[in-house]
């Protein structure tokens, strides 16, 4: 029998019989590497791994610790639910059912009938029972002609509309136990891999996203190859519940929305500016140090400057609509982005490469009309804070001042006890390179840079290819918070684009006229995405330098109000944000409410603390820490305070 050679990660070459599959490769290096296996990366492609290879290749094998290993178990999951539903409720029909970033879902038309919160766990029951009969997920190619008699028979429009897009040759069906289903797959060898399944809310989504079809019903849900992992999982929800930064904002008043402002427009509460400005002055201070320049743009502009940015063509029609002035044809946009403002302000004097980098920074506010279902929070928006800067530099710049934004975004991690991330390293689809703009040579330039930049710096990073943005390779850095959940902090990115568009140009050491690279980079994000993150990393315990109120001075009794409007007045003249509480409460309630709104510190003041010229400190979740002097407790408070300043 003809053999195949198999390359392996570390280089080495195995031959095995032509037919042979990925699992059968994995069992033979390890039995117990082979339980683990989901689906397998084969030339960048990710098969079953029950799937015969027929010709060389390059192989991976994707275990839980793949995101494509995850994946592949979660649409598995996602045909498994299918099953379960259509033996609840007969004659529904499916639309599509992919894995997401955190799980599955099913867009279902359900007919008559209707799946609503309270049916979830007697389909996660039911999908239980069917994972345990191990029954295999099989593979099918069929040509479309095949295809079409099948789901007509079937009644389904909605496969039979998928099916429209596609041609003979690429037609797969998938079948486990009683469900069929049109797909490309992969998914796992047989529904025993899936060991626990939580289903997580119901929600209407139109057919094709087009609110004039149909509503169909989508159904939420996530799997995990054992057991224990659900348990986690299902403490992880619950911790999440708690640490909901809506929850917190109200509670510790922050932030608020007004149906009367507009939906997704937050109100910053003056507590939550507190933490804005803390914020704003914290990054302005590591940006004067590495050599950006402030600037500040207005909150419109002519639809003019997005034309030529090409914003307005990508993304006008979702924008918000154009103000009209009393000058007929005169429009202006609300500012859905800072970098054409910035691409103005270099243009408004000659530039020689001796002004080479120029960095310039804003705290800049933009609007995008993000739809209502997607508003979330602070963390899905429609008016929102960047911390944007824009670093126009040479080519030969690019990888040295990568480096620095990559050290800005390491202090911002350092400080803010992000410990845990990797570094997405985007670059172009190799196999289809058209779609971008730039020449060979300057791509091949910027993304060894990227790559070189991380490596000198000990990223930790994951390459992926076909992810960069039309205009220029990036560095995404996406980091777990303190109950596992990803979330994408910071970004670098190079753009050739704009310094195209708006005829961006420097004079070089030769003495003609160059093109600059734009690098844009934004360590937070948005002042409310990245806030959101840290009420939800901390669980509303902010650190004592970005705490709203560092400090409640809670007199036991009102005879001893004289004494802590002395110590108020003390803290507040060394710039320590302080809170009397000096209502005729008992101390044991004061306490307990000065807990409940997380404020770092409590002086407690009674008789002897009065006789002694000292306050009784109280440290949120610790307890009591000692009696000392106002003036020790200010220098303590101080000291902390000042090494993140």
């Amino acid at each position: 029998m003809e053999n195949i050679k198999v390359i392996l990660p570390d280089g080495s070459v195995r031959e095995y019989p032509k037919g042979t599959t990925a699992l059968q490769i994995a069992e033979s290096i390890s039995h117990s590497l082979a339980k683990k296996v989901l689906s397998a990366l084969i030339d960048n492609e990710v098969w079953d791994a029950t799937r015969p290879i027929h010709k060389d290749c390059q192989l991976r094998l994707l275990t839980w610790e793949d995101d494509e290993g995850k994946a592949t178990l979660w649409h598995s999951s996602a045909h498994l639910m299918a099953e379960a539903i259509e033996q609840l409720f007969p004659g529904v029909k499916f639309w599509v059912g992919p894995p997401v970033e955190n799980g599955f879902y099913y867009d279902i038309d359900t007919g008559d009938k209707k799946i609503t919160l309270n049916d979830l766990e007697k389909i996660e029951t039911r999908m239980m029972e069917l994972a345990k009969q191990n029954n295999p997920y099989i593979r099918k190619e069929i040509s479309k002609k095949e295809a079409i008699e099948y789901f007509k028979e079937k009644n389904d429009p909605y496969k039979l509309d998928l099916l429209e897009r596609l041609n003979d040759g690429e037609i797969t069906f998938y079948t486990q136990g009683t469900f069929t289903d049109l797909c490309r797959g992969p998914h796992v060898p047989h529904t025993g891999y899936i060991k626990g399944v939580k289903l997580l809310t119901v929600a209407g989504a139109y057919w094709k996203g087009d609110e004039k079809n149909k509503m169909l019903t989508r159904v939420y849900g996530i799997s995990f190859p054992k057991e224990n992992d659900l348990k986690e999982f299902l403490h992880q929800l619950e911790e999440a519940k708690k640490r909901d930064h809506r929850k917190i904002g109200k509670e510790l008043e922050l932030f608020t929305f007004s149906e009367n402002v507009g939906m997704g427009l937050p109100l910053w509460l003056p507590k939550g500016t507190v933490i804005r400005y803390e914020l704003e002055q914290f990054l302005r201070k590591i940006q004067n140090k590495n050599g950006y320049q402030p600037v500040v743009t207005p909150h419109i502009a002519q639809k003019q400057l997005y034309v030529i940015s090409g914003h307005y063509e990508k993304y006008g029609k979702d924008a918000f609509q154009p103000i009209r002035t009393p000058q007929e044809g005169e429009e202006f946009f609300l500012k859905p982005m800072n970098c054409p403002h910035h691409c103005e302000i270099y243009k408004s004097a000659p530039r020689s490469y001796k002004d080479l980098p120029l960095r310039l920074a804003e705290f800049g506010t933009v609007y995008r009309y993000e739809q209502h279902g997607e508003l979330h929070g602070l963390t899905r928006v429609r008016g929102f804070t960047q911390d944007d800067a824009h670093i126009f530099c040479t080519n030969e710049q690019v990888k040295d001042e990568f480096k620095k934004v990559i050290d800005i975004v390491l202090k911002v991690f350092e400080i803010f006890g992000f410990k845990d991330y990797i570094a997405q390293i985007s670059l172009r689809d190799l196999e289809n390179k058209s779609k971008y703009i730039g020449s060979e040579e300057v791509w091949e330039k910027a993304e060894q840079a990227i790559i070189e930049a991380a490596q000198e710096k000990g990223l930790k990073t994951k390459i992926e290819y076909g992810e960069a943005a039309f205009y220029g390779p990036k560095l995404d850095f996406m980091v777990k918070d303190a109950i596992g959940r990803k979330w994408q902090l910071g970004t670098i990115q190079v753009d050739y684009n704009l310094p195209e568009r708006f005829q961006l140009e420097y004079t070089g050491a030769d003495n003609q006229k160059h093109r600059p690279v734009m690098i844009h980079r934004a360590p937070f994000g948005s002042l409310e995405r990245f806030i959101a993150l840290l009420l939800e990393h901390t669980g509303g315990d902010l650190p004592v330098w970005i705490a709203p109120q560092q400090v409640a001075v809670l007199p036991i009794s009102e005879k001893f109000n004289s004494y802590a409007e002395n110590v108020v007045h003390l803290l507040s003249e060394n710039n320590i944000r302080v809170l009397l509480d000096d209502r005729n409460e008992k101390i044991g309630k004061k306490i307990r409410e000065s807990e409940l709104m997380k404020i770092p510190f409590m002086l407690i003041i009674g008789e002897k603390e009065i006789q002694n010229n000292q306050v009784a400190v109280r440290q949120h979740k610790v307890g009591d820490i000692g009696v000392m002097s106002v003036q020790n407790f200010i220098e303590h408070i101080t000291e902390i305070v000042k090494n993140y300043k």
